[in-house]
């Protein structure tokens, strides 16, 4: 058995004296466990860091095995995604989350979003919105979805400012304010107001919707909790634009 892949570095642990387990997300094949022989070598050990893009041939002698990794360099981010809380705590984060997902379950979007949020874990903004949008897909993948595009109670797709906590669905901001005190927020950069840029505060909402089914449907059942990298992230990434904001105020 044998495959060749583009795939992003999520995390390796050690096997035996010299070699790795690697674990990686891959374009086609999903999230995946190799063995790399001489893994944790000065060649290999910069290579194998988290947030690195790979080319990846997989060989087992049958399909269900652990099988063995060649692994080469294509992006080496990883040294540039340390330099910064947020990027650090990004990386781990959607690693947990993507242990969600059955391994070996493709999931080419969610490869393709791992890759543009990596690229933009630098920019406190885009990155706390991109890692939303990436949490939501993952839920969509897992089977929650939310329908966030039409009023659940009166089909309106205009004024969107309220989901239901129950239904997971948009309600517009008429027929949702006599249970505002219920309802989860919808921040603006998720709703049809798709152009505004994301704030601290529309941050925080999207973050504490994601947070919630991602806690009701996902966790929970599970007896399991979100990473604390995820928690990580939240805290640096709020902290990153309350200081841009204060910088800008003065």
């Amino acid at each position: 058995m044998q495959w060749n892949d583009e795939a992003i570095v999520l995390g390796v642990r050690r096997h035996g004296e010299t070699s790795v387990i690697a674990e990686v997300m891959t374009r086609s094949h999903g999230r995946h466990l190799g063995v790399v022989r001489s893994g944790r070598s000065r060649a290999m050990q910069p290579v194998l860091q988290p947030g690195n893009s790979v080319d990846v041939t997989w060989r087992a002698r049958l399909d269900e095995h652990l099988g063995e990794f060649r692994i080469e360099p294509l992006q080496l981010r990883a040294g540039r995604l340390m330099e910064a809380a947020i990027a650090v705590y990004g990386v781990q984060a959607m690693a947990a989350l993507l242990r969600f997902l059955p391994e070996r379950d493709p999931h080419p979007h969610l490869f393709e979003m791992l890759a543009v949020v990596l690229e933009h874990l630098h920019e406190p903004a885009d990155a706390g919105e991109l890692v939303v949008r990436f949490e939501l897909a993952v839920l969509e993948d897992l089977g929650y979805g939310l329908d966030l595009a039409r009023c659940a109670a009166t089909g309106d797709t205009v004024d969107l400012v309220f989901v239901s906590p129950k239904s997971g669905r948009a309600v517009s901001r008429s027929a949702g304010m006599p249970w505002a005190d219920r309802m989860l927020a919808l921040p603006g950069f998720l709703g049809e107001a798709t152009g505004a840029a994301a704030d601290a505060q529309a941050l925080a909402e999207g973050f504490r919707l994601s947070a919630y089914f991602l806690n009701r449907h996902v966790c929970e059942p599970r007896g399991l909790q979100l990473s604390t990298a995820r928690e990580g992230f939240v805290q640096a990434t709020l902290k990153a634009l309350a200081a841009r904001s204060a910088e800008f105020a003065s």
